[in-house]
């Protein structure tokens, strides 16, 4: 997956800028980002605080580890039902 250039707490900060003060087309300019970028930030960062943000990408990575976890197990049920099926 694509690096950004942006940490979280960078991210939040950018959008703390658009409600103090500076349109969207004003802020995007400042750092060079895209308005589709600064959108999809808004949808996702939107009212959050840093430790929101830190708590959210912990979250991200756990709950990817635990799918990692149940598709290694449905694999091992299945290979066990598939022996299990054959006659010996």
């Amino acid at each position: 997956m694509k690096r950004s250039r942006f940490r979280e707490e960078q991210i939040i900060g950018i959008l703390k800028e658009h409600q103090a003060v500076l349109s969207a087309k004003e802020l995007c300019r400042k750092p060079g980002i895209s308005d589709a970028t600064f959108y999809k930030w808004r949808s996702k960062y939107g009212g959050m605080e840093v430790s929101d943000a830190r708590r959210l990408k912990a979250l991200e990575a756990e709950n990817a580890k635990l799918k990692k976890m149940l598709a290694e197990q449905m694999l091992d049920v299945a290979t066990l039902k598939e022996m299990l099926g054959k006659n010996f």
